[in-house]
């Protein structure tokens, strides 16, 4: 089974830890990458992680993961909400997708209460904080089939889920 899971990040998260702290927390983006790897390397998972502020490097990243990846975890920010383009690369994807949001978008501001990535994704993990960077254990579709795929994500503590 592949076991390369690409961590995908929209824009302003590589502000993380200078932004807004009381909503997103303190932690960077260098300090959510770093404890993905540490979790990827226990779970034998290999990751290429990416942060952009521009859509259409999303949309490649999905497009490359296509070809050469197990799962996507994305945490599309701000394209949450108005990014059909996303939507699209996303459902041309055959394995799973775990949409991840910092703050609790359901709490927030109506316009944040919609989010296009839902509809395609496989599960939504959101309101976390400033906990980062935790790994689960979940069953979802792979390309050989329904199998037991053990996930590395952002913002998702493992606490939460016990």
């Amino acid at each position: 089974m592949n076991r390369l899971v690409y961590i995908l990040n929209g824009p302003n998260l590589n502000l993380l830890g200078k932004r807004q702290p009381a909503i997103y927390g303190r932690e960077t983006l260098a300090d959510v990458e770093e404890a993905c790897r540490h979790v990827a390397t226990e779970l034998g998972l290999e990751l290429q992680f990416h942060q952009s502020n521009r859509e259409y490097e999303i949309i490649d990243w999905i497009h490359e993961a296509r070809e050469t990846a197990a799962g996507i975890v994305i945490n599309p920010a701000a394209f949450t909400h108005t990014s059909v383009a996303i939507l699209d690369a996303l459902n041309s994807f055959d394995g799973p997708v775990i949409e991840v949001h910092i703050s609790n978008i359901h709490k927030r501001e109506a316009f944040r209460h919609h989010s296009y990535v839902s509809g395609r994704a496989d599960g939504v993990i959101a309101g976390f904080g400033g906990l980062h960077s935790r790994h689960a254990t979940a069953r979802h579709p792979n390309r050989q089939g329904y199998e037991p795929l053990e996930w590395a994500w952002a913002h998702c503590p493992m606490e939460a889920l016990a």
